[in-house]
């Protein structure tokens, strides 16, 4: 007797004798482009715990006041009455900075401020300007970057050298100087709104020539493939060319490039806000609670410690998921 033919799986695992006998489509599961990735990430248990953090850290920023107000905390409100000055300067009660069940994380030595909730609201502001950077550099790395991929000549020479002057140009001292004569209120933002817009827009506008050099040596590949060729011999405009044709395959890189770009925007924040040009007191951050914990490291060491894993916890599993996801989308992936 002749052994039945396996007609179920995919496409790429159906034995010969089932194509041969003619197996219906339906019974033969094909994958998309989508699913594959998703298949191969899944088997990147590294790439998916990174996610896994990510996605609790955004959590963590959008239900800051409700976590805040469950352990019954406040960024704001000073705690003196827990600090010890017998060694002349603040310094937390009871053992690692104060840690109790009431300040889960500790009290900071300046104030007596609860560093949990400081945490909290502190990646609030860190992914804020974070994923508003990013979208800002994406938009205008993309639409460049394509132009310059795409029309050639002097568009691209103009905007390659565009690239290059940003590229060379001092981000941190322009960053200093800008946010440093920042108006108390812009564009109808007050406290440390003004700050924040203009974090976003410095770091966004100087974050676009490294993902639109990706997107221009995408597109310098791709305007020359046959399904462009075959749009413009339908009679496709160049705009249709560029969003209907180009976009879709310029997907991956794109999100790549962003989830790589977001971890180097939370340390730029950091950065800015540890020298001082970044958001102000009593807006809480990670760079300016590091910043105010470097004359306390020697008394009250998990002060420092506490911020500075939040930051290293964050940018560690931004790379871990963006790394996973590039060899994800790779289509010369196995």
């Amino acid at each position: 007797m002749t052994a039945p033919i396996e007609t179920t799986g995919s496409v790429a695992e159906a034995p010969p004798e089932a194509v041969l006998a003619g197996a219906s489509s339906k019974q033969i599961e094909g994958r998309s482009l989508g699913r594959i990735a998703w298949e191969r990430l899944k088997r990147d248990k590294v790439a998916l715990g990174g996610g896994v953090v990510v996605i609790l850290l955004l959590l963590v920023g959008v239900l800051a006041p409700v976590l805040c107000a469950l352990v019954g905390q406040d960024p704001a409100t000073f705690h003196t009455d827990l600090l010890d000055a017998s060694l002349g300067i603040g310094t937390p009660k009871g053992s690692f900075g104060g840690m109790s069940g009431t300040h889960l994380l500790g009290i900071d030595p300046t104030y007596g401020r609860d560093i949990f909730s400081r945490i909290v609201y502190g990646a609030q502001i860190s992914l804020i300007v974070a994923f508003g950077a990013a979208a800002l550099a994406v938009v205008i790395g993309v639409l460049l970057g394509m132009a310059a991929g795409f029309f050639g000549g002097w568009v691209d020479s103009f905007l390659s050298r565009t690239m290059d002057v940003l590229l060379a140009f001092p981000q941190l001292l322009f960053s200093i100087a800008l946010v440093s004569v920042v108006p108390t209120k812009l564009f109808g933002l007050s406290g440390s709104g003004p700050r924040i817009l203009v974090l976003i827009f410095v770091i966004g506008f100087f974050g676009w020539p490294y993902i639109g050099r990706i997107v221009r040596g995408q597109t310098l590949s791709l305007r020359e493939r046959e399904f462009v060729e075959a749009a413009r011999s339908l009679g496709a405009g160049q705009l249709h060319i560029m969003i209907k044709e180009l976009l879709p395959n310029l997907v991956a890189p794109i999100l790549v490039y962003t989830t790589l770009m977001i971890p180097t925007n939370i340390l730029n924040e950091a950065a800015l806000s540890f020298l001082g040009v970044g958001v102000q007191p009593p807006t809480p951050s990670w760079g300016q609670m590091l910043s105010d914990s470097v004359q306390y490291y020697t008394v009250d060491p998990a002060y420092m410690a506490i911020p500075g894993l939040a930051i290293f916890i964050t940018v560690l599993s931004f790379n871990l998921f963006g790394d996973g996801l590039r060899d994800a989308l790779d289509p010369k992936g196995n």
